[in-house]
């Protein structure tokens, strides 16, 4: 399948409404995201049938020419195997649009491509293993590519394939104005329910690239080159700093998933004594009740409550960035490596850091300071900004996450360790040329070359794209052989 190519001009930006719907809607877009899992999980049983069925018959000395027929692992091929397949298997097919069941075949082909790259070294990242079914508790989730896809004039309605119009929670008048003023164009609307059951349609659109610049009556900050250190510390969130020393702001951390644990505790123990889906002495699978689903619901409207508190706070506190300053310099962490270890000894410092959503930060910049007209400039991940003195460059190799004040031994500097980091990231930043715009998602890589403790990991000839693959048209069966187009062993 060819990507699809974005015109010169235009930028691709999201928009997300949450939905009310009628309880009718509401049992239309569960059938829609059910049809989706069904049509993924059988074909996905009907790949892994193939693919036993090969292995098998090889090891019993069958010539390849004598295998039984492989399967099309690409979306196209999927999809014509699902068509002769669903009038048997899934007579019910009708009820739902054809894009449900898109949905579940495209993310079956997707997680097969990122396995087969995975295998053989083309794709950077983590090892991808084999896509696994999907429960009923996954997350519901349908995109729509084709048929009506618009926003209702009113601005307060939305109108989706064979669902039909649903009223909106809030209002869509930021998309309706660009639409109206034929700035922005609808490429697709992917639905979908959060962990407190309310669902939200996201719009993929195509926004013209001025459209999207900084207000006029926002002031550029006097100090242009800051340095952005983030920690988990309640008063510490985001450190900004200049190079010369001076503070410019702290935000502090909302920590709402630490505050959101007491009740927690009390709805997790309360569904504890009540009957869910499993019964763990009889090993058995049963119709939950009533109360226990109820107290499912409350848990998650209280993780969402928590997340949406958390993404509020940096959505302000990163925009407030972008639009004043013009070069901003952050480090590059690998978040999720931070908690991949430790266990039981390190889940309060894990906590800490999915509270904090380090990542989140560098992601929202990169896009934002494209909008804005700054700048984002990405330490190298091996940047010593913690152990580095802001006052005379000396290095402090044993400081450890205690240590919340930097004690410099050569020069008897005393400086909170937080704002000394952010001062040596806006010294990093002071080589990098005022109004250079850096790329979106990325960000000029500075200090490179820097002392290393240890050497990155390296998976083969990494090259592949993380996320977003297109369907590779070569593949490999599960002998790591490679096999043709759209085939799978």
């Amino acid at each position: 399948m060819t990507r699809f190519e974005i015109p010169q001009g235009w930028v691709v930006q999201a928009y997300r409404f949450a939905l009310d719907p009628t309880p009718g809607q509401k049992q239309a877009l569960a059938s829609h995201a059910g049809g989706g899992r069904f049509a993924h999980n059988h074909m996905l049983a009907l790949v892994k049938a193939v693919m036993d069925q090969r292995a098998a018959e090889r090891s019993y000395g069958i010539t390849d020419a004598e295998l039984t027929p492989s399967l099309g692992w690409s979306l196209p091929a999927l999809r014509k195997t699902w068509n002769t397949r669903k009038g048997v298997h899934a007579p019910w097919w009708g009820e739902n649009s054809k894009e449900a069941y898109n949905t579940g075949l495209d993310g079956l082909a997707r997680g097969l491509d990122a396995w087969a790259k995975s295998r053989k070294g083309e794709r950077a990242g983590k090892t991808v293993g084999f896509p696994r079914f999907k429960t009923a508790r996954a997350r519901r989730s349908v995109r729509f590519t084709t048929g009506t896809i618009r926003v209702e004039p009113d601005r307060h309605h939305v109108t989706l394939p064979r669902v039909g119009t649903i009223r909106s929670h809030e209002s869509t008048r930021k998309l309706a104005r660009r639409i109206e003023a034929g700035t922005a164009r609808i490429l697709s609307a992917t639905v979908s329910q959060d962990s407190s059951t309310r669902w939200y349609c996201s719009f993929q659109t195509l926004v013209a690239a001025d459209a999207k610049t900084r207000p006029a009556h926002t002031r550029r900050s006097p100090h242009p080159v800051v340095g952005v250190d983030v920690g988990v510390k309640a008063d510490s969130l985001l450190v900004v700093a200049t190079a010369s020393g001076a503070e410019v702001t702290r935000v502090p951390a909302p920590k709402s998933l630490t505050t959101a644990q007491t009740r927690l505790r009390v709805l997790q123990r309360k569904a504890a004594r009540r009957r869910g889906p499993y019964d763990q002495s009889t090993r058995i699978r049963q119709h939950p009740s009533k109360r226990w689903r109820r107290t499912q619901a409350r848990i998650g409207k209280t993780h969402a409550r928590a997340a949406n508190v958390r993404r509020n706070v940096l959505h302000k506190a990163t925009t407030e960035l972008a639009r004043q300053h013009q070069v901003i310099v952050v480090e590059t962490l690998n978040a999720s490596g931070m908690r991949s270890k430790g266990g039981a000894y390190k889940r309060g410092l894990n906590r800490a850091l999915s509270d904090a959503a380090l990542a989140e930060i560098r992601h929202m910049l990169s896009y934002k300071t494209c909008w804005y007209g700054s700048t984002l400039v990405a330490a190298d991940r091996y940047y010593p900004s913690s152990k580095l003195c802001s006052g005379c460059g000396g290095r402090k190799p044993n400081l450890t996450l205690a240590e919340r004040t930097y004690q410099c031994e050569r020069c008897g500097l005393s400086i909170d360790r937080d704002r000394n980091a952010a001062v040596n990231l806006a010294r990093l930043g002071e080589t990098h040329k005022l109004g250079e715009q850096s790329p979106a998602d990325s960000g000029s890589v500075a200090g490179r070359g820097a002392t290393r403790e240890s050497e990155p990991a390296r998976a083969g000839q990494a090259g592949g794209c993380e996320t977003s693959t297109r369907h590779n048209p070569h593949r490999v069966d599960q002998t790591g052989t490679v096999v043709s187009q759209g085939t799978a062993a």
